[in-house]
């Protein structure tokens, strides 16, 4: 685009067009980040059913919601896409149970917390700092960076 300003010409370039390469790559990136906050929620349940079922021998609904901070009708709208995803296992009025997927997926989600948490504390993030940011940070981290992460955090403890 070429404007005249006092008689001189003024050019403004136009951004370049992303390659198509760069376009399906961003694309593939943000499916990711999608589907990692999809993830982060359903990790985060049953996670702290694990915890629970771990600490007391059940996970209430009533117990979620207070651990969560979130009201019970909230909570079992979740508990009910996790039983129709097959990771719970609920009676009406009773406590929550982990199906075999829901156990690996917390067991999972509980290993990924452990080595991002111990990398920050490696670098010397604070306790209570590197346990609050490694809860955010397992769910969005790749295999490949959380070998890294643990190589790391072995090699300065």
């Amino acid at each position: 685009m070429t404007r005249r300003t006092a008689g001189k010409a003024d050019t403004q370039q136009q951004p370049a067009e992303p390659s198509l390469g760069a376009v399906e790559d961003q694309a593939t990136s943000f499916r990711q980040v999608r589907e990692a906050r999809r993830m982060e929620l359903v990790e985060d349940y049953v996670e702290l059913i694990a915890d629970l079922i771990d600490d007391g021998g059940e996970a209430r609904p009533v117990d979620i919601a207070a651990r969560l901070g979130v009201a019970k009708p909230t909570v079992n709208k979740m508990l009910k896409k996790l039983q129709q995803e097959s990771l719970i296992t609920q009676k009406p009025y009773r406590a929550v149970f982990l199906t075999q997927a829901g156990r690996a997926l917390a067991e999972e989600s509980r290993r990924r917390h452990q080595i991002v948490e111990a990398f920050l504390l490696s670098i010397g993030v604070g306790p209570d700092t590197a346990r609050a940011d490694a809860e955010g940070m397992e769910h969005h981290v790749s295999e490949e960076t959380l070998k890294i992460f643990e190589r790391l955090a072995r090699q300065a403890g």
